[in-house]
């Protein structure tokens, strides 16, 4: 019958958290209300309620457009909408200011449960139980709405696997296995918890500065209406919006290992504001992202590193972390304290966290069901030869692997954006975001950036985490 699901939810569960390489569920979602959820049918149900867009460049640069260097209206839906289809009445409104021929925008990581919140029945639209976890809706998702060329810079998630829900239009899916971190050059600069960023601008890639990223090998995969993407833990990705309007839903799934990846984050919290706090302020570096607000203080990043060792070592004191749980209870604990890129509060304990795995050590292969690939669940497999330049054209799926073919894409002078403030002045941000810069100096000292990227890279983080939870066992 057309209900029937091509695998049970305790499968679809057991293949998410044992999978460590990305694949694509097919009809797994076709019967979900949320697949309702376009444009048109988001704006009406919000009733002009506006939201935030981030804005960038289509026209691609050598650095990737972090979020530092877009700028940012609020709009409603139906502005959105307009705009995008170049409807004359954008002319006066909060995209004036945006040709939509050489701008994108991005109305990205909006929390279902903030932006709904009057409309508490629209979160069981989105059915995240038909993946073996009961109890997790659309209030535990995320909403994602850009136009075409609305990009995610390349990075990769500290926390959690992450699921991904195509609603409306196609995203074109750029993804890197853990293995290839040191080929993306991370960096913290900007800064967010949770999220580790890439030198190595994907869509346009300066070979000369990071010739290391020819050895990268990526994955790469057109994501389609009703489909759903499983990015395993710490695999990075860069995402881009191919169609006119686009709309996609994701949920961070918590894993185990998460205890120890918040001890780690909170050392680099600690390192990167204590180092940059230090520096000048009017030296124009915007190394906090928009969505940390501000530098904790030295006090409280103490107190949340003391918490997140104290979370771990309960972790391996019981051996259980907790199995995932059906009652509101522990959704809402996720929520208040786990989601991406929210900044914690002081007092919020990481050890609230409700995770999902049975126990603190990874399954063993032996132990794990061979995972049943076909038409039903598509392997994400590598391009046939090392990245270098590029550029994709998505390949029908017949059924088999998903995969996309390498082109060829040259890009412009290196030089570094302004920032772009909050603001609809169309001067202001044409000069800002379309002017070139002038051509760069060699680099003649190193900077701060330069020893934090040494410094916080996830390899040290990694062994520092490691011998200070060992000191506290002594």
């Amino acid at each position: 019958g057309g209900d029937v699901k091509p695998f049970t939810p305790e499968k679809t569960k057991e293949i998410v958290m044992s999978l460590q390489q990305p694949a694509v569920f097919c009809n797994m979602a076709g019967d979900w209300p949320a697949l309702h959820w376009n444009v048109k049918y988001l704006s009406a149900v919000l009733e002009g309620r506006t939201v935030q867009f981030r804005l960038g460049l289509k026209k691609v640069d050598l650095d990737p457009q972090f979020e530092t260097s877009c700028s940012y209206v609020e709009a409603t839906l139906e502005e959105f909408l307009a705009w995008s289809s170049g409807q004359p009445s954008c002319l006066s409104g909060p995209f004036s200011c945006y040709d939509y021929s050489k701008y994108w925008a991005y109305a990205d990581y909006k929390y279902i449960a903030r932006i709904f919140e009057d409309k508490p029945e629209i979160f069981q639209d989105v059915r995240w139980s038909d993946f073996g976890f009961p109890g997790r809706s659309g209030k535990e998702s995320t909403l994602w709405i850009g136009s075409e060329g609305a990009n995610t810079p390349c990075h990769l998630d500290s926390y959690g696997c992450n699921l991904v829900l195509q609603v409306q239009g196609r995203k074109r899916w750029h993804l890197f296995p853990p293995g290839d971190t040191s080929f993306l050059y991370p960096t913290r600069i900007p800064y967010e918890e949770s999220s580790i960023f890439s030198k190595v601008n994907i869509a346009n890639p300066d070979l000369k500065r990071f010739p290391e990223f020819r050895n990268s090998t990526a994955h790469v995969v057109t994501l389609s209406p009703g489909q759903v993407l499983l990015v395993p833990r710490h695999w990075w990705h860069y995402v881009e919006s191919i169609d006119p309007v686009t709309v996609s839903i994701n949920s961070w799934i918590e894993l185990d290992a998460d205890h120890e990846a918040r001890v780690e984050e909170a050392i680099t919290r600690m390192l990167v504001c204590a180092i940059k706090s230090a520096e000048n302020p009017s030296d124009g570096d915007l190394w906090l992202n928009p969505t940390e607000v501000e530098a904790t203080s030295h006090e409280i990043n103490l107190q949340y590193l003391n918490e997140a060792v104290s979370a771990y070592l309960r972790c391996q004191e019981t051996g259980v972390s907790g199995q995932a749980r059906s009652g509101s209870t522990g959704a809402e604990q996720r929520t208040n304290t786990s989601c991406k890129r929210r900044r914690r509060e002081v007092g919020c304990e990481p050890e609230g966290c409700t995770l999902l795995t049975q126990d603190c050590s990874t399954p063993k292969a032996d132990e794990l069901q061979k995972i049943p690939f076909g038409p039903h669940l598509i392997q994400v497999l590598p391009q046939s030869h090392k990245t270098n330049v590029m550029g994709a054209v998505a390949v029908e799926s017949d059924g088999g692997d998903l995969c996309e073919h390498e082109g060829e894409c040259f890009g412009n002078l290196h030089c570094k954006r302004k920032r772009l403030l909050m603001s609809n002045d169309c001067e202001t941000a044409a000069l800002q975001m379309d002017s070139h810069c002038s051509p760069c100096t060699p680099q003649t000292a190193l900077s701060t950036n330069d020893l934090l990227d040494c410094l916080v890279n996830p390899r040290v983080i990694s062994l520092v985490a490691q011998l200070l939870l060992e000191r506290t066992r002594v």
